[in-house]
């Protein structure tokens, strides 16, 4: 029964998948960022909201040197193989009548590798808000003011001057990826705690989250009701995975060898039903131009600043929960001793399916901030974050909540920062180099404790 219940349930999610997918729309200006490729994309529209299409630009910078146009859609894109400092330039000639640039007609980035960045080149058809330099009006007097500061900062080189700004926007991306990583660490954690599985498909989660988010959005077009619709759905699925899959295999008193096997089987068999039904395709979950907003020096999308808030909330709920609640305190007694909770009268099967549910749930709702954060979401997008998830766990201490999101959070903060110093395909290996040291310090991580083996 439980066997002809989930093939109805596969069937009817590959149903919906597959008429959903055949109503996707098409955009010329797709790019997947992955370990070798960066992406660096936007959206021109006019004053009046129309799509500005066959408008000319130019990428340069660390030895790249291309031109791409604007699609049907007002939308481009430039896909870059070296992480490093970039500069698009729009070709004013070729904006609509009447329009003019509000600010500046050329934007500069900073791209990593499997990341992707926005240029916004926001139109006006008003040419009294373009702001333009004021001329000088005595040659002599710019030539000496010009000599003068040449001489005052001749000890201080522009790295100088703009490395603390970039230091404290990276601080800033770091502190967004480590809550969204925190939000998938802790439901990783709590299932490692509870039943000892090592869950390679909870990176799938992540996507799946996302992939969702993107078709309620088509859907509904409320990303707040989207979220909501994704977050119950991804419970149900955590509930429906243990009740059909790992109960079962515990119950057969599998190693959990075995059925970390059946993790990774079942990852890559999610990673296949995405790519089949999605392709390689970018599903950008909100389609429309990310406004940033800048606090303190650091500038970040409206997106970003929301995502953050809402990690923060879920972080703290679920701290608090661990702490004083029922269920907290059974989950807690059953990672530490089954056998004593079970003796003790806690109903251990309830309590792991509550967990599963929980941690599904918090990994679709990391997907899809990540999808919203990264302005869009892919295939593979959760097997690329796998790696972090794990060493933010074991960094914390595996089986504990709060050392998954420390864990997650100076794990977040390194990858980031790494980019200051590092090439952007080097920054995933600095984290793991720390993690490495940590371990070989503190073996049971930094809120772990000690065990005896044997």
């Amino acid at each position: 029964m439980k066997h002809a219940t989930l093939l109805a349930l596969i069937a009817l999610l590959a149903s919906f998948f597959a008429l959903t997918f055949q109503s996707l729309p098409a955009h010329a200006a797709d790019c997947v960022p992955d370990a070798q490729t960066g992406c660096i994309q936007g959206l021109i529209k006019t004053s009046t909201g129309e799509p500005a299409a066959d408008i000319e630009l130019a990428l340069t910078g660390s030895g790249a040197n291309e031109t791409a146009a604007t699609d049907a859609d007002g939308r481009w894109v430039f896909t870059v193989t070296r992480a490093g400092e970039y500069t698009v330039t729009v070709d004013q000639s070729t904006l609509p009548a009447g329009q003019y640039f509000k600010s500046a007609d050329s934007r500069t980035v900073q791209v990593a590798l499997f990341e992707s960045v926005s240029a916004l080149f926001p139109l006006t058809d008003d040419p009294a808000a373009v702001s333009e330099p004021e001329p000088a009006e005595d040659a002599q007097e710019t030539d000496a003011a010009e000599e003068t500061t040449e001489t005052a900062d001749a000890p201080r080189t522009s790295a100088e001057s703009n490395f603390w700004p970039r230091f404290w926007q990276q601080g800033a991306s770091g502190i967004r990826i480590g809550l969204l990583l925190a939000l998938g660490a802790v439901g990783l954690s709590l299932v490692f705690g509870t039943t000892g599985l090592s869950n390679f498909a909870h990176a799938e989660m992540l996507s799946m989250g996302g992939i969702l988010a993107f078709l309620f959005m088509q859907l509904t077009g409320n990303i707040w009701l989207t979220g909501l619709i994704v977050v119950i759905l991804m419970a149900v699925v955590g509930w429906f995975q243990d009740a059909v899959l790992w109960r079962p295999l515990r119950k057969r008193q599998l190693s959990l060898m075995q059925m970390m096997i059946v993790s990774i089987g079942l990852s890559i068999v999610l990673q296949n039903i995405f790519q089949f039904f999605f392709g390689a395709s970018i599903l950008r979950i909100d389609p429309s131009s990310p406004k940033t907003v800048t606090l303190l020096g650091v500038t970040l999308t409206v997106q970003s600043y929301i995502a953050m808030g809402i990690s923060l909330v879920a972080i703290i709920a679920v701290a608090l929960a661990m702490k004083y609640t029922r269920f907290g305190r059974a989950t807690r007694a059953v990672a530490d001793n089954r056998a004593l909770a079970e003796a003790s009268g806690i109903d251990v099967d309830r309590v792991i399916r509550l967990v599963w549910t929980v941690g599904v749930a918090f990994a679709g709702l990391s997907g899809m901030l990540l999808g919203l954060v990264l302005n869009g979401i892919a295939w593979n997008t959760g097997w690329h974050y796998l790696l972090l998830l794990f060493a933010a766990v074991i960094l914390g201490g595996i089986g504990t909540t709060l050392g998954a999101i420390v864990g997650s959070m100076i794990i977040g903060i390194i990858v980031e920062m790494a980019n200051i110093w590092l090439p952007g395909d080097l920054k995933h290996a600095a984290a793991l180099f720390i993690l490495i040291v940590v371990l070989l310090v503190r073996p049971q991580g930094l809120f772990g404790r000690k065990e005896r083996i044997g």
